[in-house]
C-alpha cells in the first residue's frame, strides 16, 4: 500500500478520510478513466443538476468497457482498503460511479443514503469517493456521523424530490439535520488528489456545489464485503441490474461475473 493514514473511525462514524490513499500513478489512471467516461457516456448517464446551474453529470457501471477504469479498480489499493475498513476477508466490486460537477454548479447534492437505492443487503460494505481535483471544505462530501446504524430513510430523486423507489410512507423521512446540530454531527474533509473518503452505504451524506473555476471530478467505487447478499427490489434500482434475479436468487452471496473478486487478488 501507499503511505496512507486514516482520519476518523469507520465503525463509529460510518465514514473516514484516507490521506495519501493513492500514489500519483493511480491518480492519473483515475483521471484518465473519468475523462474517457465523459468522452463516451453510457445510456445510464444522466444530468443531476438543473439546466441553468452548471452541470452535474453522473454515469454508472463502465468498468468493463473502459480499460483505464478497470485497471484502477483492479490495480490500486482501493479494494484492500475496503477490506481493512470493513473487516472482510474478501471484497467484490459492486459498481463504479463517475460524478463530475463542472465549475459554477452551485446546486447542493441533498442529504441521502445510498443503500435504499441498491439491490444488496448487509453491513460489510464500503463506498469510495475519490476526487482527482483538489476539493475544498465547502464542496466536499459531508456525512452525518453514526447514521449508518439506521434507520433507513426514504430515497428521493435529487431534482424534484419524488419517491420512486420505496412506496411513500414506508420509510422515515430525512430529519432536518441543521435544526439539531447538537444531535447530528456533520463530518467532512478538504481533499487533495490522492486522498479519498470511504463510507458505509447507509451513511447519510451530501455535498456542496462548485465555484468559479473549481471543477470536481470524482471516481466512486462501491465494494461488497463478506456479508453482502442479493436483495432484489420490486422496482428499478440505481443502478439497475436487469435479469440478475434469474441468475442469482434473493439472499445469495454476490457470486456473479458482474461482481468480480478484487481482494485478495486472484
Amino acid at each position: 500500500m501507499a503511505d496512507w493514514t486514516i482520519e476518523g473511525d469507520y465503525h463509529a462514524d460510518g465514514a473516514v478520510c484516507v490521506r495519501r490513499a493513492f500514489a500519483p500513478e493511480h491518480v492519473e489512471l483515475a483521471r484518465r478513466a473519468i475523462d474517457a467516461n465523459l468522452a463516451a457516456l453510457s445510456p445510464r448517464a444522466k444530468r443531476a443538476s438543473a439546466d441553468t446551474d452548471g452541470a452535474f453529470v453522473e454515469d454508472f457501471c463502465n468498468w468493463d468497457r473502459l480499460p483505464e477504469m478497470e485497471r484502477f479498480i483492479r490495480e490500486s489499493p482501493a479494494a484492500e482498503l475496503a477490506a481493512h475498513l470493513t473487516g472482510s476477508r474478501q471484497i467484490r466490486l459492486y459498481h463504479d460511479h463517475v460524478l463530475v460537477k463542472e465549475p459554477d454548479t452551485r446546486q447542493r447534492t441533498p442529504w441521502h443514503q445510498d443503500q435504499p437505492y441498491y439491490n444488496v443487503d448487509g453491513v460489510q460494505n464500503a463506498s469510495m469517493w475519490f476526487p482527482v481535483d483538489p476539493v475544498d471544505r465547502s464542496a466536499t462530501l459531508e456525512f452525518i456521523a453514526g447514521s449508518h446504524r439506521g434507520p433507513w430513510y426514504m430515497p428521493r430523486t435529487f431534482l424534484d424530490h419524488q419517491a420512486k423507489w420505496f412506496p411513500a410512507g414506508t420509510l422515515a423521512e430525512l430529519p432536518d439535520f441543521a435544526a439539531a446540530p447538537e444531535r447530528w454531527r456533520v463530518i467532512g474533509w478538504e481533499l487533495e488528489p490522492g486522498d479519498a473518503v470511504f463510507f458505509n452505504m447507509l451513511t447519510v451524506h451530501g455535498s456542496g456545489g462548485t465555484g468559479p473555476g473549481r471543477r470536481r471530478r470524482v471516481l466512486s467505487v462501491r465494494f461488497l464485503g463478506d456479508d453482502m447478499v442479493h436483495a432484489p427490489r420490486p422496482w428499478t434500482t440505481s443502478p439497475p441490474f436487469d435479469g440478475l434475479l434469474d441468475e442469482l436468487p434473493a439472499g445469495a452471496p454476490m457470486d456473479h461475473p458482474l461482481f468480480p473478486v478484487l481482494f485478495p487478488n486472484a
